[in-house]
């Protein structure tokens, strides 16, 4: 089998010597290429590239945004996923593979792959010699892929903004994206803009001051601690929709304290959540920043958030 093993280095716990470790596993079962990559969308090119070249199996060794990166470089050399009737099974096409390597790596985590390097290399082995594998639907907001997650407004802004400290190589700690979260807050409470959401046939057009969209749950974590703003969200079950009416001191300290606590259901007065639905528009007078997967994208007066069932098989 032909595969790519697609390394950031600059990815927060991936290192030259467990990159050279997994490689030499991961080549003594596979054709194995390895690329570095050097800047941003790098991953994407070459991951397109080695698709319309015939690579089977895209491995993503790095956090979140490379695994983003390698998904919207996979779907572009394939042409995307097929729609198929229900009951039809899909065809074969390359398969994508995740180790981790970043701080929080959601994605991985929610297919249930081990933290540690070394044993998710294992387990990949493993699956690779079991042929076992599995699909998984997607998030679309117009042009690009997501994994699982986005969101427009205050999130995006502390994504937006760590993302700058990370060029000044400041690391991305839990407790700078907390401390962030509190100092865009205050900003978004002097500076409100106000989004509207809509759920066709669903949810009537709402005025709105925050809005995630999930592609499963958990939705992102918080150091180790889950934060949970959708629980019924799956890969499987469409998209999970959270906005909030209002972010006064209240309601904000209500959410938190159900999205962080296990077990938790937010719910409430200007609270709005649809945890599977097939579409989300979302709109703004004012351009409000996106961000997909952790990656911040600028900012956008218009998303169309679409869940594609089945759009990508993970060897798991």
């Amino acid at each position: 089998m032909r595969a790519l093993l697609v390394v950031n280095p600059n990815a927060t716990t991936t290192t030259a010597a467990g990159r050279d470790v997994l490689a030499h596993a991961l080549a003594s079962e596979l054709k194995l290429d390895v690329l570095v990559t050097r800047y941003r969308g790098h991953a994407a090119e070459a991951t397109a590239q080695a698709v319309r070249d015939g690579v089977e199996l895209l491995v993503a060794h790095g956090g979140d945004g490379t695994v983003n990166e390698v998904v919207n470089g996979m779907l572009q050399g394939t042409g995307g996923p097929v729609v198929r009737p229900p009951g039809v099974r899909a065809p074969g096409g390359p398969a994508l593979a995740v180790v981790p390597g970043g701080s929080a790596n959601v994605f991985a985590r929610a297919l249930g792959t081990p933290r540690d390097p070394v044993e998710a290399t294992a387990r990949l082995l493993h699956a690779l010699s079991a042929g076992r594998s599995r699909l998984v639907g997607l998030g679309r907001a117009d042009d690009r892929w997501f994994t699982f997650n986005a969101g427009m407004g205050w999130d995006a802004d502390v994504v937006a903004e760590v993302e700058q400290m990370r060029f000044r190589g400041l690391a991305a700690t839990p407790l700078r994206y907390a401390m962030t979260g509190v100092r865009q807050y205050y900003r978004q409470w002097r500076d409100p803009k106000p989004m509207t959401v809509e759920v066709p046939g669903l949810l009537a057009p709402t005025e709105v001051r925050v809005t995630f969209v999930s592609n499963t749950s958990t939705w992102t974590y918080l150091g180790s601690r889950a934060v949970h703003t959708n629980p019924g969200a799956s890969f499987a079950t469409g998209l999970g929709l959270f906005a909030m009416r209002s972010i006064d001191i209240g309601t904000i300290s209500h959410v938190l304290w159900e999205i962080l606590r296990a077990g938790g259901d937010p719910k409430g007065r200007h609270v709005l959540r649809h945890d599977a639905v097939p579409l989300v528009r979302v709109s703004s007078q004012t351009p409000v920043a996106l961000q997909l997967d952790g990656d911040h994208l600028g900012e956008r007066s218009e998303v169309e958030f679409l869940s594609v069932p089945e759009a990508l098989r993970v060897v798991v």
